[in-house]
């Protein structure tokens, strides 16, 4: 508490001096709350807690601003500069898939384990557009209706969100839930739908923040 006048100052300070709205968004997503968790959490390989010594070299990189690769050329054609930021957006990169479906299996199993059961991808459950959610229960939720939902795992500093990000460091998940709130607006007169979108920002090593 002693230190904390003078960390807020000096905090103010930096964050005068970032211009661009890359850096801003950055700054502001290592400073939220929670940024830094996994640093707190128990390294036990069984429940996922344990970074290998890859994931550590590119998580410290990305939060240095270091160089982690050499520039090259994606699957996507996009060109990949040297601090790999475009491996973060890439929609053809398979950490990103990883990581919703690890995402979702993590929301499917507490509701497992709190004796609800849910089917993951149901098949024809929107007859006109083909959409489907990630996931839906087996049994009513709420006024008669099962629940919904659908998981989206963003990056604070993709071009959709960066601008939001730069002003507030959960703007990027709120877009992003906003987006699958009106992708699947049709779904309200059947079912209860909630979005749930996870941010990870290239200035931090943390669990990823939910809104």
């Amino acid at each position: 508490m002693w230190d904390r006048p003078g960390v807020l100052e000096d905090k103010a300070l930096v964050e005068a001096t970032l211009k661009s709205a890359h850096h801003r968004a950055s700054f502001l997503a290592a400073s939220a709350q929670h940024s830094g968790d996994l640093l707190s959490a128990l390294p036990i390989a069984s429940c996922g807690l344990k970074l290998d010594d890859e994931a550590v070299r590119i998580a410290v990189g990305l939060r240095l601003e270091l160089d982690l690769c050499e520039p090259h050329q994606c699957h996507c054609s996009s060109v990949v500069k040297a601090r790999g930021l475009h491996s973060l957006v890439c929609k053809r990169a398979p950490g990103r898939s990883a990581k919703h479906h690890a995402l979702n299996d993590l929301v499917a199993c507490s509701f497992a384990s709190a004796g609800v059961l849910a089917t993951n991808e149901p098949a024809g459950f929107s007859k006109t557009d083909g959409k489907r959610p990630d996931s839906l229960t087996l049994v009513p939720w709420q006024s008669s209706k099962s629940l919904c939902w659908d998981v989206a795992v963003i990056c604070s500093v993709a071009k959709p969100y960066i601008n939001g990000a730069a002003c507030e460091p959960g703007a990027a998940a709120e877009v992003a839930a906003s987006c699958k709130e009106e992708k699947y607006a049709d779904l309200d007169s059947c079912y209860l739908f909630e979005p749930i979108a996870v941010r990870y920002s290239v200035f931090s090593i943390p669990l990823p923040t939910a809104c």
